[in-house]
């Protein structure tokens, strides 16, 4: 899995270099968007659909722009996560946020530049997929990106600092604010592929399972993990008093229910897509045992 997911994350960050590279000016959104973009990270998303296309025997050149599509947008949102106003974090990725290298304001417009760039990228470079599936993928990366999605579970989180929320909350914020961004690469791949409904929906079970196992295992992280793993300062939701699974939970129980997430979805692979499954339930294993 290892060698695999690092020829994804190589792939995907020589597209989005070379779509960067088309960019010359102003020069401090340029080098921001670089710096926040080319900073290290899993690619877990741009793997996500390169697996999908490649267990539904579709060429990867099909993803490749809207990959980098993809992470540009869940870029975007770590520097504007990252900022005073919201999490106010110093350090990403062991290295300084984009907003402390370049000023607060130009964190804010580096964010702005990354996001409105991967639509134009999704949009103009993707001649070889059919329109009308084109124009379905980006009103659904519209869709998971915005209020409906990401942004709305930004939004309850931050309500539910410093208050004791239940669990229905807890779980609508790891579904739209992590979640809906893990479940559209998985989603834009079967389109492609033109996936029957019923498989398309299996899929995307998989895919909300290890995007809410993902979420519980940075929980149990921001606990046990340590600065030189997951390059940030531990216990920075306990310091912010977010609602967690820890929190609600406890950790042993915490890590019984990660655990079973992980089998659930690995078995939902198992049993409906019986052949070129490994990548799907070797990132299953990698998310549940990760460090970082």
């Amino acid at each position: 899995m290892k060698t695999y997911l690092n020829e994804m994350k190589n792939r995907v960050e020589n597209k989005m270099m070379e779509y960067l590279e088309e960019l010359s000016y102003p020069k401090v959104m340029t080098e921001g968007m670089k710096y926040a973009l080319l900073n290290g990270g899993k690619r877990l998303r741009p793997v996500l659909l390169y697996m999908t296309l490649d267990m539904l025997g579709i060429p990867k050149d099909k993803g490749d722009s809207l990959a980098s599509a993809i992470e540009m947008i869940h870029s975007y949102s770590l520097v504007h996560d990252d900022l005073p106003a919201l999490d106010n974090d110093d350090y990403r990725r062991g290295k300084l946020t984009t907003h402390k290298v370049y000023g607060e304001a130009n964190g804010i417009l580096i964010g702005d530049s990354l996001l409105t760039y991967a639509f134009f990228i999704a949009s103009t470079k993707s001649s070889n997929i059919d329109n009308d599936k084109l124009i379905k993928i980006l009103g659904l990366i519209s869709e998971y990106s915005g209020i409906q999605g990401m942004i709305g579970g930004q939004v309850v989180d931050i309500e539910s600092e410093g208050k004791i929320v239940d669990l229905e909350t807890l779980q609508y914020i790891h579904a739209h604010k992590t979640g809906r961004l893990i479940r559209l690469p998985i989603e834009i791949g079967a389109i492609i592929g033109d996936l029957e409904e019923s498989k398309k929906n299996l899929l995307v079970k998989y895919a909300d399972l290890i995007g809410l196992a993902f979420q519980i295992k940075d929980d149990l992280l921001d606990i046990e993990g340590s600065f030189e793993e997951i390059g940030k300062p531990v216990g920075s939701d306990i310091k912010l008093d977010k609602s967690t699974y820890p929190a609600i939970f406890g950790l042993e129980k915490t890590k019984e229910i990660l655990n079973d997430k992980i089998i659930e979805a690995k078995n939902i692979i198992i049993e409906n897509f019986p052949e070129n499954n490994e990548n799907f339930l070797n990132l299953a294993d990698y998310i549940m045992n990760r460090s970082k």
